[in-house]
């Protein structure tokens, strides 16, 4: 049979440890018998990544901004231990977080739901998206150390050299200080990421924060959230037949638990980190979540939620088998060719993807799974395999499909 044609490359990020042993099984299994695929590659694997002082990263990055869809392989991103393991020249930042910078992006996380893998939370009938901003607040902190008494201010210079002071604490001890910081610019693209998204996926926008307690600064965000509702999506939204509305953070997570989902629910970065985990954990595993980084742009980044399985790289490497879970990444692909079909126009991609989350879906429902759906699944006629049987299964499974 003829292979599907591609017009325009995916940007393809390759990654690390037991993901990427991944990523070329997929691509061999389950894509290239039937995609003439085209990508523009960028090995963004942590010893490429330190060869090229990670200008990789960046330039992965402003690939994406060029051809407008990319998908991505789960990356590392080094502490002490790694840097002293992979012999790196320097502690390099989170490929994800310098991703996000350049393409000014909102990722957004939803987890695959799958006969017998069952929510936690009896009320979930439908996924629940989490949208997280992914710029400055405490993953761009700066923080010190106060080693006895003391005063601390807050300082902002402009930029015609005038000062602004505000004291923070007085310390008559120890302690600690944190200065954190985000930007209108950025809030403004998240918010109008999350309400785009909301659109084009026709589900309610919930967003939670704390203003009652930091009332400048998440005071900001329910501003800045409220004035583009106000201004330019309103309408918008009610002739879609769906809602916006602002509520503490505290009282937003008390509503999510008796929800029955189906909602997008916008969160700050660090919230959207926690929640997002939440989620993923009540619905079966990271394993199962979707994450795609949306720009206000119009630009699209797949990728898995999860990391690199470091835990069964070791015991590929000695040649133990593993029972790795690679739906996630499955389903970084397919999303990414169902918006590149999207983009140019190419119908037989988009079904393609569709039949590729299917084939991948039945799989699992029909007992064939890894090892840890085995120890989460209610159903009974299970047959656990190992990571490559498991992806043979699936192509079986698309071939019939196709």
């Amino acid at each position: 049979m003829a292979k599907i044609q591609m017009k325009t490359p995916l940007v393809e990020m390759d990654g690390d440890e037991m993901t990427r042993i991944l990523w070329q099984y997929i691509k061999d299994d389950l894509i290239l018998p039937y995609v003439d695929l085209k990508t523009e590659y960028y090995d963004l694997g942590i010893r490429h990544r330190d060869e090229t002082r990670d200008q990789v990263t960046v330039d992965s990055a402003n690939a994406t901004l060029k051809y407008g869809v990319a998908v991505k392989c789960a990356t590392i991103t080094p502490n002490a231990d790694r840097v002293k393991e992979y012999d790196l020249h320097e502690m390099y930042k989170s490929p994800n977080g310098t991703i996000r910078a350049i393409l000014d992006g909102t990722v957004f996380r939803a987890p695959i739901r799958v006969q017998g893998v069952e929510p936690n939370v009896k009320s979930w009938k439908k996924p629940i998206t989490l949208a997280r901003h992914a710029y400055g607040d405490v993953y761009k902190n700066t923080e010190m150390r106060i080693e006895g008494p003391g005063k601390a201010e807050l300082v902002f210079t402009d930029a015609e050299g005038r000062e602004t002071r505000q004291t923070i604490f007085e310390f008559e001890s120890a302690g600690i200080v944190q200065g954190q910081y985000n930007t209108v610019p950025s809030i403004e693209s998240f918010a109008r990421c999350c309400f785009e998204y909301a659109l084009s996926t026709k589900q309610d926008l919930w967003f939670g924060a704390k203003d009652t307690i930091s009332k400048k600064y998440d005071g900001e965000f329910r501003d800045v959230f409220q004035r583009l509702y106000d201004t330019e999506y309103a309408e918008k939204l009610k002739q879609a037949g769906i809602t916006y509305f602002y509520t503490l953070i505290d009282d937003a997570v008390a509503r999510v638990m008796k929800s029955e989902g189906g909602f997008i629910w916008a969160c700050k970065n660090y919230d959207g980190d926690v929640m997002s985990d939440m989620v993923s954990s009540a619905c079966g595993s990271l394993a199962l979540m979707t994450s795609v980084l949306v720009s206000p742009k119009g630009v699209y980044e797949y990728e898995a939620a999860h990391g690199t399985v470091q835990r069964h790289y070791y015991k590929h490497l000695k040649g133990e088998e593993t029972s790795t879970n690679p739906v996630a990444t499955i389903f970084a692909w397919s999303g990414a060719f169902r918006k590149r079909g999207e983009f140019d126009g190419l119908p037989e991609l988009m079904a393609f993807a569709d039949k590729l989350e299917k084939a991948t879906l039945q799989t699992i429902e029909s007992g064939y799974m890894t090892k840890d759906l085995t120890l989460l699944t209610t159903l009974t006629d299970i047959h656990p395999l190992n990571t490559r049987d498991f992806l043979k299964k699936i192509a079986e499974n698309l071939n019939k499909l196709i």
